[in-house]
């Protein structure tokens, strides 16, 4: 079984822009919102996928299955969305072994910017830097599936 441990923060300042990446373009919509089961259809540059989430132990940790799919049919999957499509650009920091990935959000949600960090166990220690914001990996309001829906 695929699983996905990742904790979420918000961003302060612009601290991270010097050691990230020029970032990617993503569009991402819903096919379903049910913490139970999120299905998630993304298209990132000439990749697409189609991500299932389930609901775990934790909010930092949980099920997770990914799959290559054709862009073509990724983007008539988006048109079959419930809720908005989330644009974003999404920029690579490294950090050590770990990668910060941290999503600059447009449209109904300019202004957002969040920091995630996949870790290889819910134990892992990480290092902080002084840009990073309050933890709201427990706060669905944060969650991609929340904010498709405003």
């Amino acid at each position: 079984m695929g699983v996905e441990i990742e904790r979420k923060f918000l961003v302060r300042g612009d601290g991270w822009r010097a050691g990230a990446d020029g970032g990617t373009r993503l569009e991402q919509g819903y096919l379903s919102t049910d913490p139970d089961r999120v299905v998630r259809v993304r298209v990132a540059g000439d990749v697409a996928r189609l991500t299932v989430k389930g609901r775990g132990p934790s909010p930092d940790v949980r099920p997770e299955f990914e799959y290559d799919i054709p862009v073509a049919e990724a983007r008539e999957l988006l048109g079959l969305c419930a809720g908005a499509v989330i644009r974003k650009t999404r920029h690579r920091l490294p950090a050590g072994d770990l990668t910060w990935e941290i999503d600059v959000f447009e449209g109904a949600h300019d202004g957002l910017v969040l920091a995630e960090i996949e870790l290889p166990s819910p134990d892992t220690a990480f290092a902080r830097p002084d840009w990073l914001g309050e933890d709201v990996t427990a706060d669905p309001a944060y969650t991609n599936a929340e904010l498709s829906r405003s």
